[in-house]
């Protein structure tokens, strides 16, 4: 994937408090943006020694740092207002620079950068992402760690924490949404807990239904909208499918009302519409998001496998690239 020549939009979205943001993939000839933003971030943060390195950049040596990857600028209301910093190095990547300008802060804006990054080097086929975060913000550190980066050591005065990145595969009919769920169903085991995202239509039944082929259970698989839950029990002494659909529900507490810790230990639960509520089930999870592509023509989806923890750090989700 290469790079522009001066920035490709990557993302739009309306924020809950009614700004447009607009994400894009800036080179080196963006760079006198970024400088401000990063300049104003780092400078509202408490001082530390020895200072932070980056209230010493320039356009120039933002510019050679953009050389050696991209860099990921937001705008709001047309106006840039965070930014962050990628390192390629083969199959790793770095994220540096990582700075939203005081006045927008608390936005939700780090999020949706950090998010389309990581869409940027899965689509590029990066396999690590690495961040560096300075010891003396530990709520820094918990902020990376709710978007499943692990601690890896210290580089004093930084606390290292890595991830796998989302594996993409892309399905262009129904029949091989099917077939992805199938194969994905042979690196599954008893105590899996899998959380599927996208838009109405999007093929996370149709997924499903592949995953219960491939798993051998009992009885077709069909939305749970209304029932909320159902339970597959394998045909042949595999775990059991247990299917959930939170479409209907709007907290943690409503889903631990649904009791699946009693069956968690032996089935591979799946939930449609788990995002950003079923998260608390198991720190080891995958999470998988599909999409659509922008032509309303093509039926292709992009299906993004996130593994979280340890359970899926050996890299076993390659396979399905």
């Amino acid at each position: 994937m290469s790079a522009p020549s001066t920035a490709a939009v990557v993302a739009e979205a309306a924020l809950p408090d009614g700004g447009q943001l607009r994400i894009l993939r800036v080179d080196a000839s963006r760079a006198s943006d970024v400088v401000p933003i990063v300049h104003a971030a780092f400078a509202a943060r408490p001082p530390v020694e020895p200072p932070a390195a980056a209230l010493a950049d320039t356009a120039e040596s933002i510019a050679e740092k953009l050389d050696g990857g991209f860099g990921v600028l937001g705008e709001l209301d047309g106006e840039p207002a965070a930014a962050l910093i990628v390192e390629l190095d083969g199959d790793d990547a770095v994220i540096t620079r990582v700075a939203v300008h005081p006045d927008h802060q608390h936005r939700g804006i780090a999020n949706a950068l950090v998010g389309c990054t990581m869409d940027l080097l899965a689509l590029r086929g990066t396999r690590w992402l690495t961040v560096g975060v300075r010891t003396e913000f530990p709520a820094l550190g918990r902020w990376w760690r709710r978007h499943g980066f692990v601690p890896t050591g210290e580089q004093p005065p930084l606390e290292i924490l890595r991830r796998t990145l989302p594996v993409m595969a892309e399905a262009a009919t129904a029949d091989a949404m099917r077939t992805l769920g199938e194969r994905l169903a042979t690196l599954l085991r008893a105590g899996d807990v899998i959380i599927a995202t996208g838009d109405l239509g999007a093929g996370k039944t149709t997924l499903t239904q592949g995953i219960g082929a491939g798993l051998n259970i009992a009885g077709p698989v069909i939305s749970p909208t209304f029932v909320l839950s159902r339970v597959h029990p394998a045909v042949a002494g595999g775990p059991a499918l247990v299917h959930v659909d939170a479409y209907r529900l709007g907290s943690f507490d409503e889903l631990e009302d649904l009791d699946l810790e009693a069956s968690l230990p032996d089935a591979v639960t799946l939930i449609e519409w788990g995002g950003g509520i079923a998260e608390g089930l198991a720190d080891n999870r995958l999470e998988i998001d599909i999409r659509r592509g922008l032509d309303p023509e093509d039926e292709t989806r992009l299906v993004f496998l996130s593994g979280i923890g340890a359970r899926w750090a050996d890299g076993q989700l390659e396979e399905l690239r």
